[in-house]
């Protein structure tokens, strides 16, 4: 070991009993913004030897192994056709490990990893992190914009579904209502300033207890554009990053929670090594909460 542990040793493959599995999904076709989220899963895995192993505030150093598998091969290939092999690449991890990171990727992602666990949608329970709906119209095809009608319409109850972090100018009235004709939780990014992230987090939890597995999306435009300057959808007066890892750790922390997305970084967009550290403190927060279980 160094004399700077950090997160990169955590690294290894062909490690299929370890606890925790990584799956690059680097998937940018059908972006309503076109950009290079197909370099998000490269990127944050150079950088996680800039993150430290150790945690200040619990007094203890992160230690579980994650299983890199690799990136699904779907350069060139659009939604419907990356679906199937991302869907594969998370049920073959989702076996193995009890915890499944998949690094997108734009936002299309979360609907194949989700449909990777390969159980009935009415035992699912879904989490997002966002500031979008996501419930786009399907007319036009699958887009990273909306995966949660897909799965909707592939048969995820709304009552299964939480959305946090919701943005105001960033929806319709219409995605809205839609939203909430579901059943879906929907808790602003202004309820989460007034209300605060744990009592969000923890109604959120509390949403989807009959569920027997969760999958938590972290569209990582949820956070304050002024913190994640690398995702397009990020818009000023968004979530704070702090209220961002203490979310993630704590649904890591869940022992439902199987998959853990991060999508929607664009890392040509950030000059500066912000949102890339931002990115990479995403894995640290989920080993730490799987730490914690």
């Amino acid at each position: 070991m160094s004399n700077w542990p950090n997160l990169s040793e955590l690294l290894i493959t062909d490690a299929p009993t370890v606890p925790i599995g990584l799956v690059g999904a680097p998937l940018a076709a059908g972006s309503v913004t076109p950009g290079r989220c197909d370099l998000a899963p490269r990127k944050l895995r150079e950088t996680l030897r800039r993150i430290g192993r150790y945690d200040v505030e619990v007094g203890r150093s992160i230690f579980t192994p994650i299983n890199d598998r690799g990136d699904v091969a779907v350069e060139g290939l659009t939604i419907e056709e990356a679906s199937k092999p991302i869907r594969d690449a998370v049920a073959g991890s989702v076996s193995d490990h009890a915890l499944t990171l998949v690094a997108g990727g734009n936002n299309a992602v979360t609907r194949p990893a989700l449909l990777g666990l390969e159980m009935p949608l009415d035992r699912v329970g879904l989490i997002t992190l966002d500031a979008h709906f996501d419930m786009r119209s399907l007319e036009d095809g699958l887009c990273n914009g909306n995966p949660v009608r897909a799965l909707i319409d592939d048969g995820l109850p709304g009552r299964n579904i939480a959305q946090v972090g919701l943005a105001s100018f960033a929806n319709t009235s219409a995605m809205h209502r839609d939203a909430i004709a579901a059943g879906n939780l929907v808790i602003t990014i202004e309820q989460v300033r007034r209300d605060g992230i744990r009592a969000a987090i923890e109604r959120a939890i509390d949403q989807l207890s009959g569920c027997d597995v969760l999958v938590v999306d972290c569209d990582i435009d949820v956070i304050d554009r002024a913190q994640m300057p690398g995702a397009p959808g990020a818009r000023p007066g968004g979530m704070h990053v702090a209220d961002f890892f203490w979310a993630v750790r704590r649904l890591a922390r869940v022992k439902r929670t199987r998959i853990i997305d991060l999508t929607e970084w664009d890392p040509p967009l950030d000059a500066t090594d912000l949102s890339a550290l931002t990115a990479a403190r995403w894995v640290a927060e989920c080993v730490a909460g799987f730490d914690e279980r």
